[in-house]
């Protein structure tokens, strides 16, 4: 990266990212211009909620009709449900550790693992990062696994750089911590939902989407888990292309929660009309 200083806004300087993050800025206005939002916003809201914690499942192996998610009560019959019931628990927490992950984001990762392991057994390795020779449960990534030494270095580094703030955009950096979690997979287990929690917590603490209704996660989804990792192998490739990708990858995943939630908006009004 050309700044020491600064290196997430040097990610946004690559070709190309840009102009994602101007169209992602475009779509995320859009949906907050909606007349229904002046009225209805804390529905949009809840909504957005529901439906990112079923994209956020879908991509862990649970790809749960919409109905189904917000019919049931009980989480914890098997692995899917498991998986459904930790997207839920992760999206509804995520709103209450905004006003720490600028101070400690390690205390908020750790926090969302325990939350996201909810139902794990006792004696489980659960809200620390994994340490040399502890085994990793993530079927979606099959790629090398980073030792305990190396995790601990880059999530020193890149707690640093949340620490630091900067001038980059919400979605350059968005995209590098949901990239560099799915990367290191600190955690046992859970270490997508993680990501994706925390890809929503720096969209929602940037500014960017304030009010949580542009959920990432739905469009991650609708991309599929194919498209998502092949821009994932492009954040683990290093490269500036393999970067830009992945960004833009992350950037379209937030104008369609923008979409999805302007679907919503558009469904209320006919209701009310």
């Amino acid at each position: 990266m050309s700044s020491a200083s600064d290196p997430l806004a040097a990610l946004g300087a690559l070709p190309g990212v840009a102009e994602s993050v101007e169209s992602v800025r475009k779509a995320v206005d859009r949906v907050y211009g909606h007349r229904v939002m002046r009225r209805r916003g804390g529905e949009i809201t809840s909504e957005a909620a529901l439906r990112g914690a079923r994209g956020s499942a879908a991509l862990s192996g649970a790809d749960w009709a919409l109905e189904e998610v917000r019919r049931r009560t009980d989480f914890g019959a098997d692995p899917e449900a498991l998986a459904v019931g930790a997207a839920l628990r992760l999206t509804a927490e995520a709103g209450q550790l905004l006003s720490i992950w600028r101070q400690s984001p390690m205390r908020v990762l750790a926090r969302l693992h325990l939350v996201a392991s909810g139902s794990a057994v006792a004696g489980a390795v659960v809200g620390r990062p994994r340490l040399a020779g502890e085994p990793v449960d993530e079927p979606l990534v099959n790629l090398p696994l980073p030792d305990a030494e190396e995790v601990a270095g880059r999530l020193d580094g890149l707690s640093r750089l949340v620490i630091a703030g900067g001038s980059a955009p919400a979605l350059v950096t968005a995209a590098v911590v949901h990239g560099e979690l799915l990367a290191l997979r600190p955690f046992a287990s859970c270490n997508g939902l993680v990501a994706r929690a925390a890809e929503r917590i720096v969209l929602i603490n940037s500014g960017l989407d304030p009010k949580a209704i542009c959920p990432a996660e739905v469009g991650h989804a609708e991309q599929g888990a194919g498209a998502y990792l092949e821009a994932f192998n492009g954040y683990v490739s290093g490269t500036a292309e393999g970067m830009a990708a992945w960004i833009a990858h992350c950037g379209r995943a937030v104008e369609l929660g923008a979409r999805e939630s302007t679907a919503v908006c558009e469904a209320l009004q006919r209701g009310a009309a």
